[in-house]
């Protein structure tokens, strides 16, 4: 039961959605307002919202029909009986709680009794648990309409970098804006990567991502705008804050970018697996590069 469990928390997950709070932490660093007590509750809210999302998915695509024999990715507990849709529940529910204690906990360090920064961020906690319920849970999913790419680029990207910034420092400019970006469309292409895989089971269950709506050759093209974009944006905010060459430290992954590219270019759908853990690993790679390139300089 605890391997089922373990599967079903998806724990190979953990370094990309950890990514964004990585960044908005080299971000306040490099500020000078690194607080470790904030970073750790972010990180832990962050990995809870991560595996409520990940348990929802699972028991989502189950009631769905997405999650089937013929689907090429791993197979999933509740669709191979190996944890009750009830429990999942339970689990799901469990997990909301265990968001909304560390969610709260962490705003509170952060800013105390500031009922305005309280309840806006508040708000953006409840909106993120709902997005990681509704991807596929529900009578209209949005991820079933392929709208999970913009919502990855919001909770990824913005809120995930921003949103954590914003929480050391109590300040924000448009500059963040650039890794941000960068770190949610790489998240985007780690969803590209698992929506090819799965194109055909998706197709079957009337899950219409973007992959779905616009075929294989398409979002191969879309995946390699997304990896271009991703790191144009992060060479745009090191330029416009250059103070060293080390800041460009994070440009030796762009190798790893190129490698997933052409394994998705090239590579049979049934085969891709194994390049959404190479390209989660790759954006942590650069994340940690990143910082260290702006924190050196």
């Amino acid at each position: 039961m605890i391997t089922a469990w373990l599967q079903a928390f998806r724990l190979r997950t953990l370094p990309l959605s950890l990514s964004s709070i990585f960044m908005g932490g080299f971000l306040a660093a490099s500020n000078g307002d690194f607080r470790w007590l904030i970073f750790l509750l972010c990180v832990s809210t962050t990995i809870f919202l991560q595996v409520l999302s990940n348990l929802a998915n699972d028991y989502g695509d189950s009631i769905h029909g997405a999650d089937h024999a013929e689907r090429k990715g791993p197979s999933r507990t509740v669709q191979s009986g190996a944890i009750s849709a009830k429990k999942m529940k339970v689990a799901i529910i469990l997990f909301v709680l265990f968001s909304l204690a560390s969610g709260i906990s962490l705003l509170l360090v952060s800013f105390g009794w500031n009922f305005k920064a309280l309840l806006f961020f508040f708000g953006l906690g409840l909106l993120s648990i709902a997005a990681a319920i509704a991807y596929t849970v529900g009578k209209k999913p949005y991820g079933y309409a392929g709208l999970g790419d913009i919502s990855v680029l919001i909770f990824f990207g913005l809120v995930g970098v921003m949103g954590s910034f914003y929480l050391f420092t109590k300040s924000i400019s448009w500059l963040e804006l650039f890794p941000a970006l960068s770190c949610g469309l790489f998240s985007i292409g780690v969803l590209n990567i698992n929506n090819i895989r799965d194109i055909e089971s998706d197709r079957t269950a009337g899950k219409f991502s973007i992959p779905v709506r616009i075929g294989k050759e398409k979002a191969v093209i879309y995946h390699w705008i997304l990896l271009i974009i991703g790191i144009t944006s992060a060479a745009v905010y090191m330029l416009l804050t250059y103070r060293s060459p080390i800041q460009f430290l994070f440009c030796i992954t762009i190798f790893l970018f190129l490698k997933n590219g052409r394994a998705i270019s090239q590579k049979p759908s049934a085969e891709l697996d194994p390049y959404l853990k190479q390209m989660a690993l790759s954006t942590l790679l650069f994340v940690i590069l990143f910082g260290i390139g702006l924190m050196a300089s």
